[in-house]
This record gives C-alpha cells, sequence and structure tokens, in this order.
C-alpha cells in the first residue's frame, strides 16, 4: 500500500502529517515554509508510493482560502494521477494545542513555530481516514483571476 500526505496550509508555513504504509496511523511529520511547500511535497512524493494528497479547509472564507485553492489547483496539475482531499480543518488548531499539553510539552516548546501546524496536519488526516472530515465541501472560490503570474 502506499501513505497518505496531509497538509495543514498556512501563509507562512505548513505543517505535513503522512500515514504508515498501511494508511491507518497519522502522524505529524514536520513543518516547511510554505514558500517550500510543493518542492517539498515533490520530494516526499518521489521518495516514496504515495495514495493521495489531503489538504485542510477551513470550510469558510479566511486569509488561507485563496493560497489553499492555489495549492489545490498546483497539486491536481503537477500530480495529475494522485487524488487531492479537502478535509474540514475547524478546531484542529485548538485540538493540537490541547494534545501537546496532554503530552506534556513545555509552554515554551508548544510557542515553537511549527509545533502545532504538523500536530494539526495529523489531525486533519485523521479525520480524512476516519471519514470524519465532511468530504462534501462546497467548491473554493475561483480566485484564479486575482492571481499574480509565477516568477
Amino acid at each position: 500500500m502506499a501513505r497518505w500526505i496531509a497538509l495543514d496550509y498556512g501563509k507562512a508555513r505548513t505543517g505535513i502529517a503522512v500515514t504508515d504504509d498501511a494508511a491507518i496511523i497519522a502522524s505529524p511529520l514536520e513543518t516547511v515554509a510554505t514558500a517550500e511547500l510543493l518542492d517539498r511535497l515533490n520530494a516526499l512524493i518521489a521518495e516514496r508510493p504515495c495514495a493521495g494528497i489531503v489538504v485542510g479547509d477551513p470550510g469558510q472564507i479566511t486569509d488561507s482560502t485563496e493560497g489553499i485553492a492555489a495549492l489545490l489547483s498546483d497539486l491536481r496539475r503537477s500530480h495529475p494521477a494522485l487524488p487531492v482531499h479537502r478535509v474540514d480543518e475547524s478546531f484542529t488548531s485548538r485540538e493540537a494545542r490541547n494534545a501537546l499539553v496532554q503530552g506534556g510539552m513545555r509552554k515554551s516548546k508548544r510557542e515553537q513555530k511549527g509545533s502545532m501546524d504538523r500536530v494539526a496536519a495529523a489531525l486533519i488526516l485523521q479525520r480524512f481516514l476516519d471519514g470524519t472530515g465532511s468530504p462534501d465541501l462546497p467548491p473554493l472560490p475561483d480566485f484564479s483571476s486575482l492571481r499574480r503570474p509565477k516568477r
């Protein structure tokens, strides 16, 4: 089998989580600068078989909505054979913070940029695996006319 990759997209940084090869357990992997996200995803997809990609979606218009729409478009264009799913990410940041507290992580460690992002990505991925991630999310607005040309 192949693993799934999940993303908790943010304008500055994005949390990444992966499943085991049997696609049963979601685990936090890392946090990367969003500007480097596509390169890192390409490397992850190249290093091991990938069943598909799951992207957290806030379910409402936020400051990340346009970036998520662009990411989905880029993923579907660069990896047309991979399924790409959107999963409701409501409250995952709060759940991630609670999980880190309950796990005994000190406040100074929790406040390091990225700790919560990769845990939130794992929560998004686990929702997808459990089938509780609202698979019928409405389509995102079309931001293509607003996008700046790539450099």
